[in-house]
């Protein structure tokens, strides 16, 4: 075997297809700032996790693996006026599912409550932190603009031992809430807002599922931050763009404090075009009603998601795809959608239902005779096998799979034409029955007992194949159909004055009843995945019974979405959707 050498060419070029984040964490252990690889995923326990975080996820413990590091779970649990434990709990589920297990047990914020403390007095002592009394509006009013300097607290040269008095009392619970904070001393004309002496502690007599009442005080975000990142020998610290002028006080604290530094690194968020992923919007939409609960399958929420019938390998899939990068770009639902259909079209087996059931009584089949007819499982996967349809004398098709005068191109049922039934035979229609309204409520046909397995002996064609469902054994079903959550694409479409919540889609979610399965899927288990064919992927609820299931559609079959807003629907506030 020949030797090969890369040439410097090459290596650029391979060096290019990595991401500016990869790329940075290979010159870091090249120059020995760092020997190992250790990242975290560091989310604040005050909602579900969302498909936006699911890049964060994947970006943290997919760098973690590729360089045999490990990645970290932390809850940044600072906040208890708004942190409960059912949000741990659920984020731990959604981080497993979607196939990810960090390394050792989940650490918390609230672990290093006493070392963060501990270090506060430290920066005190040094004449680096001082107890401010100003309220929060002062404080705002002190701090500047982006264009004006901030002005000095009348607090912030006290002197070291009244700010250790002063601090000590706030620790003890001494003062009222909200009445004083301990400051970071920095710089109050610093062109970064951030750096004009941020607040590392505020006053908040509220109980904290972990600690319970133990502390008064709680530390901020930017300060709790990088000290946990530290404490826990985190080497890259992985952030969204909006704190890139973060990093500069995340790296002050650290130095100040002359501990382990670890590198903060910033890439753009996931967008999604009809997709909001504000936290604060979200807790708005299960507060106020607008949704179910954090997992209805409207929500963009992970257990939402799973709940409608998102895979983990469509969405890790479909983060991969959308890579990453320092500039935000918006990505548009279908990418997710389609990474979906790829998905279940590999691996859910197929079903028939009918939605709108039109009865069709087979009039030269025998009565009382029922035949077991061969389906196959998954034409893509050979693996699937088959099952078996009941049919009998009576059935059930779509009602739109008829039409009593159709035009020239439909090519399904109609009088005096000839159909097949998928993997039965071939059915012609030869009388309609309608009731006193003029409905149509009942086709009379005849079959041709030749052409079982859907062929004809005699090599004649049809142009149409429709599905149907034996009507003595099919199961009644309820399904649940989606579209977006919101009539806009995003914020920029949000008129002056107008409110995200002016443009709630009335139909966003629709309701089916009286839908007919067939019988294998009687007793479909919570979360099981199906193609019901011509129909889309569905999702089997938890809501639904044995002998009544229940489906939520995943995703349709091809893009409807995208033609709607091509014909120019969705634009302007949405007009045009269904």
């Amino acid at each position: 075997m020949s030797d090969e050498t890369t040439t410097p060419e090459a290596e650029s070029e391979a060096t290019e297809r990595r991401h500016f984040i990869q790329q940075a964490i290979d010159e870091d252990l090249r120059s020995g700032r760092f020997e190992r690889v250790q990242t975290r995923f560091p989310p604040e326990p005050n909602g579900h996790l969302h498909v936006g975080h699911a890049k964060a996820i994947c970006l943290n413990f997919a760098l973690a693996e590729e360089y045999g590091g490990v990645c970290k779970l932390r809850f940044d649990d600072t906040n208890p006026s708004r942190e409960k434990q059912e949000y741990v709990d659920a984020m731990m589920r959604d981080i497993r599912w979607l196939g990810f297990e960090w390394d050792g047990e989940p650490c918390h914020a609230s672990d290093y409550f006493q070392q963060l403390h501990d270090w506060a007095i430290v920066l005190i002592e040094k004449g680096l932190a001082y107890v401010c009394d100003l309220s929060p509006d002062e404080m705002r009013e002190h701090r500047g603009t982006l264009t004006e300097a901030g002005k000095n607290s009348p607090h912030r040269d006290r002197s070291v031992e009244e700010n250790l008095d002063l601090f000590a009392l706030m620790r003890a619970g001494e003062f009222e809430d909200g009445s004083r904070t301990l400051r970071a001393k920095i710089d109050m004309s610093s062109p970064n807002i951030n750096l004009r002496d941020p607040v590392m502690y505020r006053i908040q007599k509220v109980t904290h599922q972990r600690t319970g009442d133990e502390w008064p005080i709680y530390p901020t975000y930017d300060w709790a931050h990088g000290q946990s990142d530290s404490i826990e020998g985190v080497t890259f610290s992985l952030c969204s763009q909006e704190f890139e002028n973060n990093r500069p006080l995340y790296d002050w604290y650290l130095d100040q404090l002359g501990v382990h530094h670890p590198r903060q690194i910033e890439s753009a968020r996931l967008s999604l075009a009809t997709i909001f992923l504000s936290k604060r919007k979200l807790i708005q939409l299960v507060d106020e009603g607008h949704v179910e609960s954090w997992d209805d399958p409207r929500m963009p929420t992970l257990s939402g998601m799973r709940r409608r019938g998102y895979t983990p390998e469509a969405i890790r899939s479909f983060i991969k795809t959308a890579g990453v990068s320092k500039s935000e770009s918006r990505h548009e639902l279908v990418q997710l959608e389609n990474a979906l259909r790829e998905h279940q079209n590999r691996w859910a087996e197929r079903r028939y239902c009918v939605l709108k059931p039109l009865k069709v009584v087979i009039t030269n089949y025998p009565e009382g005779q029922t035949e077991e007819l061969e389906a196959i499982n998954n034409p893509e996967d050979p693996d699937a096998g088959t099952r078996t349809l009941p049919f009998s004398r009576e059935i059930y098709i779509e009602r739109t799979d008829f039409m009593e005068d159709p035009p020239r191109k439909f090519f399904r049922l109609a009088p005096d034409r000839e159909v097949r039934l998928r993997y039965a035979y071939f059915i012609r229609c030869e009388e309609v029955i309608k009731d006193e309204s003029g409905e149509v409520v009942e086709l009379r046909c005849t079959y041709d007992p030749e052409t079982r397995g859907g062929n004809a002996p005699d090599g004649r064609k049809v142009k149409g194949t429709i599905h149907w469902v034996d009507a003595a054994q099919s199961v009644p079903a309820e399904l649940r159909l989606f579209e977006p959550l919101f009539s806009i694409d995003g914020p920029e479409q949000l008129g002056e004055g107008e409110d995200l919540f002016d443009h709630i889609n009335p139909k966003s979610r629709e309701v089916l009843t009286g839908c007919l399965v067939e019988p294998s899927l009687g007793d479909a288990a919570p979360g099981s995945l199906w193609q019901f064919e011509r129909h889309g992927y569905f999702c089997a609820d938890p809501d639904g019974k044995p002998g009544a299931p229940v489906f939520n559609r995943s995703v349709s079959l091809r893009d409807s979405w995208a033609k709607i807003q091509a014909k120019g629907g969705g634009k302007g506030g949405g007009k045009g959707r269904k």
